[in-house]
């Protein structure tokens, strides 16, 4: 019995840059891998719009699945389509589209010149960040459907959700940057009028122009005291609230301390700290704006409804009816086309369905059900359209249950940052010194009390490590976004570097959800019986097909005579004078039926058995390195929805320490996150599908892993993009060295503050040291921490490159 695997060397698309399997799909010398590419660069061409490949390499979205023609139907529908406008009049209409598929500046450039394809559009403007297209359009010319269909047909399919229907998005908060602009208004001009003060030991102005300029700067203070430092008085009073005592408090404390002692000065006709105090603010708010600025742009805390359409077809009186599904009610027969979302739970009543539940129960392989059988919400048909009578509500649906579930509503507090913790001895130490200082000058010299104390409450501030922390944590932040791993916070950061156990699902998460290792056992099959077998195949969008047509190699252009597909069976047809049959043993007449690992497709031709096919899933790229690296520091898991079948080979890559468990509910991943963390283990958990959510959430850090960091994901404390997991080591090796650099920022901080204590605690602290050492203190920390964090991100550069691996895999 012959066993084969190979593979072929491919051509790219022009369009898209993927594997072309019929090179036959040309324009001139372009050569295109399905009709979909090819017809996007026909409409480019037509409308001169071909610089899109000169911008970027191959910078289409492949265009294999093309959306059906009725899909946007709904936007027909004026009660729909008003819910989405965002501005409306006589002449125009204002929409804003959310677009996963943009990501280079060829998208960019076609986008804004979407009104070449489309007269009615007036103006285009492109959110690069959010991938959001802002679009107004004349309503008399074109319409809303119109738009969402230009948008598809050149590859940018606009993602509407039901979550764009029932939750408008919250408007960006810019009160920190207009906090932020007073602070460094204020600042600038009290560190102007206060020059004269610093130096009036030199015969600077007269004494009634350095009052005026200390009642002008107290002036100054106030909008920066009552307004910008609130975001401090908020955070500080949170803590107390809860009898904790955060960095906050001891900033807030300064900064009272500082304006006090300053009016008490101004009022005795000295010049007073104001400088200092709105310096203090200003480069907390610098800060802290920059690191909120890598929270934006993606979501963590999604629900069902940004997974679910926003319409489905209703059938009525034997006419589809698109309905939004706040309004699907139970009874209601719908029809779920071909790689749809079922939206809700119900019987089939017309058709076959081969259902892949994989983002709910975490098992790979799709489950066929046939006429009376239940579907619930949540599997993507992969196999035709079907109908289904609906027997409960989208709301009631058994997705919508997983999702409400309890311990995804209530989840304990993690642990808090090191940097408070830090902060909070760091206070008990300057308050300790300040009290010392008071009882010295109390016993010689009470008149130096007040002075000595305030002086030490100034400049022993802990705002430089709020600085090390807050801008260490923002670049951080942005050079694991760079590298595709999208953290929600800072304290992400240190979760992740903390964390002493790593959990991992398997399937979407170890195994790829793309790819497949396909070995063919049987009678030798000719490279003419492959060209048929592959013309075949590529007739049938069934995941298993398209594994075939991939082993089989390029398809040649024969005609498929009299083709017929049969639901859960397998496909047949006439191939150039040869009647072949794909599919399971009884459809090819297989008698014998030997127990394969993976999924089997029987081929025969002239209804004589020639062999089967095995197509297995395949463990992503990288996988063997990364293992080895973990498997020295920390102890492994996988928890995983599927059967054993793949155990022995699972557990050589896993290493013979690691704990795999088999046949996993969501409560039983859930139940042993909590053992673990019962041990006193801080956990990591990578998986991907619904069925994980409740155990990322558990956990300390849960990283939910994604083919496509725009699509749907779990609620977790981060995302990463399926290709970077060979790298995860590295990510955590940074997130390790983002504490060394704040502790050194922080060190260095400590030397200004002896220096400025030295003074501070005889009382004679003068406002040009204080001018002097708070903004060099502060200046030299942002330095320091962002070139730590640039010089260790280009270490994780080099290694993420280094660890990139080639297209090999371990086969499942």
């Amino acid at each position: 019995m012959a066993v084969s695997s190979h593979t072929n060397t491919l051509t790219s698309c022009y369009h898209c840059g993927e594997d072309c399997f019929d090179t036959d799909i040309t324009i001139q010398d372009k050569v295109f891998c399905c009709q979909g590419c090819k017809m996007v660069y026909e409409i480019l061409n037509q409308y001169d719009l071909c610089e899109y490949y000169d911008l970027n390499s191959k910078p289409g979205i492949n265009q294999r699945i093309t959306a059906r023609n009725d899909k946007f139907a709904f936007l027909d529908d004026e009660k729909i389509a008003q819910q989405l406008y965002l501005f409306k009049d006589d002449t125009q209409t204002h929409v804003n589209f959310y677009i996963p598929q943009i990501h280079c500046s060829s998208c960019l450039w076609l986008l804004e010149n979407l009104h070449k394809l489309e007269p009615g559009i007036l103006r285009v403007t492109v959110n690069f960040s959010k991938k959001e297209v802002l679009i107004v359009f004349s309503h008399t010319q074109t319409s809303l459907r119109r738009v969402a269909e230009i948008l598809t047909a050149i590859g940018y399919e606009p993602y509407i959700s039901l979550q764009d229907l029932q939750h408008k998005k919250p408007r960006t908060n810019r009160q920190l940057v207009y906090q932020l602009g007073v602070a460094g208004f204020c600042f600038g001009n009290i560190m102007l009028l206060s020059f004269p003060d610093y130096f009036a030991g030199a015969g600077g102005l007269d004494e009634s122009f350095n009052r005026l300029f200390r009642y002008m700067n107290l002036v100054l203070a106030l909008p920066v005291l009552l307004y910008s430092a609130q975001a401090f008085y908020k955070s500080a009073w949170g803590g107390l609230k809860h009898g904790f005592l955060n960095i906050d408090v001891p900033i807030v404390l300064a900064i009272f301390v500082t304006f006090i002692r300053s009016l008490a000065e101004v009022w005795q006709g000295q010049a007073g700290y104001f400088d200092s105090m709105t310096g203090i603010v200003f480069f907390m708010l610098i800060g802290r704006i920059l690191q909120d600025k890598t929270y934006q742009g993606l979501s963590f805390d999604r629900d069902y409804t940004a997974y679910f359409p926003i319409a489905v077809t209703v059938l009525k009186e034997d006419k589809e009816v698109p309905t939004t599904l706040p309004d699907l009610k139970t009874g209601d027969t719908i029809r779920i086309h071909h790689n749809e979302l079922v939206p809700a739970d119900g019987i089939i009543v017309r058709g076959k369905a081969l259902i892949d539940y994989s983002f709910v129960t975490g098992e790979s392989a799709p489950v066929h059900k046939s006429i009376g059988e239940i579907i619930y919400a949540g599997g993507r048909q992969l196999d035709g359209s079907l109908e289904i009578l609906t027997i409960k509500e989208v709301a009631q649906s058994y997705l919508t249950s997983l999702w409400n579930r309890d311990e995804l509503k209530h989840k304990e507090e993690k642990e808090v940052s090191f940097v408070h913790l830090l902060s909070r001895y760091f206070t008990w130490i300057v308050l300790f010194i300040a009290a010392i200082t008071a009882c010295y000058w109390a016993i010689h010299e009470p008149g130096r009390i007040w002075p000595a104390v305030t002086a030490i409450l100034i400049i022993a501030c802990p705002c430089a490590l709020l600085l090390a922390s807050s801008f260490t944590n923002g670049h951080i932040l942005r050079i694991l976004s760079r590298h595709q791993l999208y953290l929600r916070n800072a304290q992400a950061i240190e979760n992740m570097a903390n964390a002493t156990h790593i959990v991992f699902d398997k399937t979407g998460t170890l195994t790829g959800k793309t790819g497949s290792s396909v070995v063919y056992y049987g009678t030798s099959l000719t490279p003419g019986q492959e060209v048929l077998v592959a013309a075949l195949a590529a007739q049938s969008t069934h995941p298993l097909s398209k594994a075939i047509v991939a082993y089989c190699g390029n398809p040649a252009p024969l005609a498929v005579h009299d083709f017929q597909n049969f639901t859960g069976k397998g496909v047949c047809g006439w191939v150039d004078g040869y009647f072949i049959r794909l599919g399971n043993a009884d459809f090819t007449g297989a008698h014998k039926k030997n127990e394969q690992e993976g999924s089997v497709v029987y081929v025969a031709i002239n209804e004589k058995l020639a062999g089967l096919f095995t197509i297995r899933n395949t463990y992503r790229s990288g996988l063997r390195q990364l293992m080895q690296q973990l498997q020295t520091q920390y102890p492994l898991s996988v928890l995983s929805g599927d059967n054993n079948h793949t155990a022995n080979k699972l557990q050589k890559l896993m290493g013979s320490k690691a704990t795999l468990l088999f046949e996993q509910k969501p409560a039983d991943k859930l139940a042993y996150i909590i053992s673990l963390q019962q041990q006193g283990k801080k956990v990591m958990m990578i998986g991907d599908g619904l069925n994980d959510a409740g155990a990322l959430k558990q956990s300390d850090i849960g990283i939910s892993l994604t083919e496509d960091s725009n699509n749907f994901t779990p609620a977790s404390d981060g995302i990463m993009d399926a290709k970077q997991l060979p790298v995860l080591f590295s990510f955590i090796q940074l997130c390790k060295a983002n504490k060394r650099i704040i502790l050194v920022s922080f060190a260095l901080s400590v030397l200004y503050n002896i220096t400025g204590l030295y003074f501070a605690v005889q009382g004679i602290l003068s406002p040009l040291v204080a001018a002097i050492l708070m903004p060099a203190s502060s200046i030299s920390i942002i330095l320091i921490s962002f070139g730590c964090s640039e010089w260790q991100g280009k270490k994780l550069s080099s290694k993420a490159f280094q660890q990139m691996p080639d297209k090999c895999h371990v086969p499942g």
